[in-house]
């Protein structure tokens, strides 16, 4: 099942995408929401983010293909960082040339966990009932700035500018992220395409390692972290997360 927000005229509503078509719901997406008898093309609609997370977590150094590329040892746990919520951006939309920062600005194409219910301190053999479904996300990043002072790695700068946090364009609840490969497409060429059982930790592990930080909630975001292929993007490049079995998020860098 794909789940997706939308924009009707000014009204946000939510529903299930089949064949062109949202069948409208009613209520909580994340606590038992009720379809309704209404359904509308999809074309009729403006797509949105396919939930609001409070947070995006994006993980670092998760993929063992470009651990070695970068000739780096495997962490003991989780590395991440946190995305400010102005970073937030649905598919369709345009990723902005930052105003104070002129540099490169690189895509990183990732598979993203969505949580679907409250989850502090869970198990690892729990963790998977947590997990609402998954998402496809490009993890933005203003490459320069995060060594730029040498007395502080800038990340979240680096990470959050306006529009930097892309995901969607929808939340596949019934595929297995292992089966699963990403690829990112610039203007149309491939530039990444690598298997997500390449992971160093799995999705399950990762909830359960970072719900022992810090509470997750229905909507948060995990951005699984990449592999090798990341590279620089130029106004006027189109970018494509393709995911098969969950979908294309594409947007515009200008």
């Amino acid at each position: 099942m794909h789940w997706i927000r939308f924009d009707r005229g000014g009204q946000i509503g939510f529903g299930t995408l089949r064949d062109g078509v949202i069948q409208i719901h009613e209520g909580d997406m994340f606590a038992g929401p009720r379809a309704t008898n209404a359904t509308v093309p999809l074309a009729d609609v403006t797509l949105l983010t396919p939930c609001v997370p409070t947070k995006m977590i994006a993980l670092w150094n998760n993929f063992n293909a470009l651990a070695a590329k970068l000739n780096l040892t495997a962490p003991s746990e989780p590395l991440y960082l946190l995305k400010a919520p102005n970073s937030f951006l649905a598919g369709g939309q345009i990723i902005r040339v930052p105003a104070s920062y002129p540099g490169k600005v690189v895509y990183e194409g990732e598979l993203g966990i969505v949580i679907g219910k409250r989850a502090a301190n869970v198990s690892e053999s729990e963790a998977a009932q947590y997990i609402f479904g998954y998402t496809c996300s490009n993890d933005v990043t203003a490459a320069e700035i995060i060594q730029k002072d040498p007395t502080f790695a800038q990340w979240t700068r680096a990470k959050s500018f306006d529009t930097f946090g892309v995901f969607g364009p929808v939340i596949a609840t019934d595929v297995n992220p292992l089966d699963l490969r990403v690829k990112t497409l610039l203007d149309g060429k491939e530039r990444q395409n690598y298997p997500v059982s390449d992971m160093i930790f799995k999705p399950a592990q990762i909830v359960s390692l970072l719900s022992r930080d810090m509470t997750l909630y229905p909507g948060d975001v995990i951005s699984c972290g990449t592999s090798v292929g990341v590279g620089s993007m130029k106004p006027g490049n189109r970018v494509e997360i393709v995911i098969d079995g969950i979908g294309t998020l594409s947007n515009e860098y200008k």
